[in-house]
């Protein structure tokens, strides 16, 4: 029987995946907001037209959940738990927002959640949903912030528009796209239905460090610090600074067998910038001399 692999959002982590399932003679599913025609992918315009469960082995859903619940599970849960029993693997990608604020200190996957924004009370309550649906091989999967092509700090660097911000103490995880797909591979492999997973690098930082590498990468200058107090930023951007911890991910390691193809954000930065043309981004003009 062929695998058959069902993207309920195919978004930036299901584009890194999907051509590794190809590769491996892989049918893909797909669903997208709007129209899209993705090469060697099913795609499913949804909301809008019926999604078919038939033949489909693993699930993957990264559509995330809002003040009104997770749409994945309003619209679809009964049709899910239907099939529950042929499922493979159900993969859910949560966030390590569940964890809170830990003042920097580190959590694990044992580490009970204790959201303390909006949408980490959210994930909580879509993981809760997810797991309450019997016979379900669910795998969820807390991810820090995503980067990767297309996702890095060089465009805005390039335009003169990136600011390193300092909030004393603060430090962020984060993980490359490549290294959540060759997760949730190694995950369909070797099944653990009801399994946990932190998907973040090593080296939790500050992002003010993060943004100060990319310059350097460039060869441009370091853009200044402006004190969080300062920044002036918009509510939301705000909100990621409320949440101060590091991750662990030991689990990937010795339960996947997971080899991080980028440990760091050093080694991630370094292949994004590869990756991406920064000849199609002008620099800011240098101001005339007076």
């Amino acid at each position: 029987m062929q695998k058959t692999l069902l993207c309920l959002g195919y978004g930036y982590t299901a584009r890194s995946l999907a051509p590794q399932l190809l590769a491996r003679g892989w049918r893909v599913i797909g669903t997208a907001r709007e129209p899209v025609n993705v090469p060697g992918v099913e795609m499913i315009t949804w909301p809008g037209e019926e999604i078919s469960l038939t033949g489909v082995t693993h699930v993957l859903s990264s559509i995330g959940p809002g003040a009104m619940g997770d749409p994945v599970l309003a619209a679809l849960r009964d049709e899910i738990a239907a099939v529950a029993t042929d499922l493979a693997w159900f993969g859910y990608l949560s966030t390590t927002a569940v964890y809170g604020d830990r003042e920097g200190d580190w959590v694990d996957e044992a580490t009970p959640v204790a959201p303390t924004s909006e949408r980490g009370n959210w994930r909580v309550l879509a993981e809760q949903q997810w797991q309450q649906i019997p016979d379900l091989p669910l795998h969820i999967f807390r991810l820090a912030g995503i980067y990767g092509p297309g996702r890095g700090p060089f465009a805005k660097l390039m335009a003169g528009k990136a600011r390193r911000i300092v909030k004393p103490g603060q430090v962020f995880s984060r993980i490359h796209v490549e290294d959540i797909a060759q997760a949730l591979l190694a995950s369909m492999d070797q099944p653990n239905p009801g399994g946990i997973y932190n998907l973040c690098d090593d080296d939790p930082a500050p992002p003010q460090d993060v943004l100060g590498y990319a310059a350097e990468l460039l060869g441009l200058p370091i853009p200044a610090e402006v004190p969080f107090d300062e920044a002036g930023m918009t509510p939301m951007a705000r909100s990621f600074y409320g949440e101060n911890k590091r991750v662990h991910n030991n689990r990937i390691k010795s339960e996947l067998g997971v080899e991080l193809l980028y440990p760091s954000y050093r080694e991630g930065l370094r292949a994004v910038l590869a990756a991406e043309d920064m000849e199609a981004f002008v620099p800011p003009a240098e101001p005339p001399a007076l």
